[in-house]
């Protein structure tokens, strides 16, 4: 395959795609969309035309978006919201699903579904809890969607990956699936192994771009039922999600195990990415004034509170953070709150050279989600801040996309 067509959903600020295009030329993103209902502004979609061009970019609803207007494409590609995926009786298009965010899952299907040239190849990413929500059913959701995915000819792999456990510079987990569709060579070559496990251990597109080291327990089971059967049924009255943090899914029956990265080469520590304290604006510093409530927040408690509303005495508790945060890791894990000046719990704080401390900037948060220097310029700094603390690490996108290229030869 000379070229792999990309079609990007949930696009944001365009991490997937920087992340392919820096894999390999093979890629060509043939069309995108980004649509952020509850903001009038579409920040997300203003910078990604402005790095991209708007050349089969769509800032549309995608649910308004008819699957005729999406050209063919042979890999899609989305870092879709984490809501709620349960069916009702009725599986009708968007028709008796629950979540309103929920039902963007079954706009991918939709698109999917319609779709009469089947893309060969997919590419998804989410928060790792979606492995085991909702909290009383624990995994349905994700059942949901491997059942979903089988039905329409997808094999489909997946792995819990921690980026910094890979060397990159920010502690994010997320689940990462690769789907593989019957007309495709690879769907050929994990059938025709003798045993999966050997594809998600050592043979497959995310055991060659992130190292492993297998637990020796597997657990095997079926996804049995259509889709409203499974939403009512599947794990009921049990409190531990069956899917670990790496499997795979053929013909619906899946496979799954613990597993432990295994890493040996170059680690990126936060003090690798920050700026010298001279080019850092005066804003990013923290002012005698607001260092106590700084400490408070950021320190453990163990104090009597009362609910507001109904003035209820409650005992509250929670650990210390880090204050300010190490130079010699990894970062925590980038939130959408990170940015403005107000003292935060949750922001990073880093200590200078001169002993001062400051808020990471703008542009170090970009670094830590490994995007280019000021790829968000455009924006407002707290604006820019919530666009990373949604975006995802590129590098993770572009270890697995020159794994995937290679396999397309």
């Amino acid at each position: 395959m000379d070229t792999i067509k990309v079609v990007e959903l949930f696009a944001g600020i365009g991490g997937f795609r920087i992340g392919l295009e820096k894999s390999s030329k093979k890629y060509k993103i043939v069309w995108s969309n980004q649509w952020e209902p509850s903001n009038k502004k579409q920040f997300a979609s203003e910078i990604y035309k402005k790095r991209f061009g708007e050349e089969g970019h769509s800032n549309v609803d995608i649910a308004k978006v008819k699957t005729s207007e999406i050209p063919d494409f042979d890999l899609l590609t989305a870092g879709f919201p984490c809501q709620d995926y349960s069916v009702a009786k009725t599986l009708n298009q968007a028709k008796g699903l629950e979540g309103k965010k929920g039902i963007l899952w079954w706009e991918i299907h939709r698109i999917l579904d319609e779709k009469k040239q089947k893309p060969a190849f997919l590419f998804l990413e989410n928060v790792d809890r979606l492995l085991k929500s909702p909290a009383k059913q624990r995994g349905r959701d994700f059942a949901i969607m491997l059942a979903s995915l089988s039905d329409l000819g997808y094999i489909v792999e997946w792995r819990v990956i921690n980026a910094a456990d890979y060397g990159l510079p920010q502690r994010r987990r997320r689940v990462l699936f690769l789907g593989y569709h019957k007309g495709s060579k690879i769907h050929k070559t994990i059938k025709d192994l003798n045993n999966p496990q050997e594809w998600i251990s050592s043979e497959g597109i995310l055991a060659n771009a992130f190292k492993i080291k297998p637990e020796i327990e597997t657990k095997t089971f079926l996804l049995e039922g259509d889709l409203p059967t499974i939403s009512e049924n599947f794990n009921k009255g049990l409190k531990i999600s069956p899917f670990e943090n790496c499997g795979i899914m053929i013909d619906r029956k899946v496979l799954t195990q613990k597993v432990k990265p295994h890493y040996h080469g170059k680690f990126t520590l936060l003090k690798d990415i920050i700026l010298p304290e001279k080019e850092v604006s005066k804003e990013f510093f923290i002012d005698e004034e607001s260092l106590e409530k700084w400490e408070y927040l950021k320190g453990s408690k163990n104090e009597e509170r009362i609910n507001k509303k109904n003035g209820f005495k409650y005992k509250y508790t929670e650990g210390s953070m880090a204050f300010p945060d190490s130079l010699d890791s990894p970062s925590r894990t980038i939130v959408t709150g990170e940015g403005g000046s107000s003292p935060s719990r949750f922001k990073h704080v880093i200590k200078t050279d001169s002993g001062k401390l400051r808020r990471l900037t703008p542009l170090e948060l970009e670094r830590l989600n490994m995007f280019p220097d000021n790829h968000t310029q455009e924006a407002s700094d707290i604006q820019r801040a919530f666009l990373m603390g949604n975006a995802l690490v590129v590098g993770l996108i572009e270890r697995i996309g020159k794994i995937l290229a290679a396999e397309t030869d």
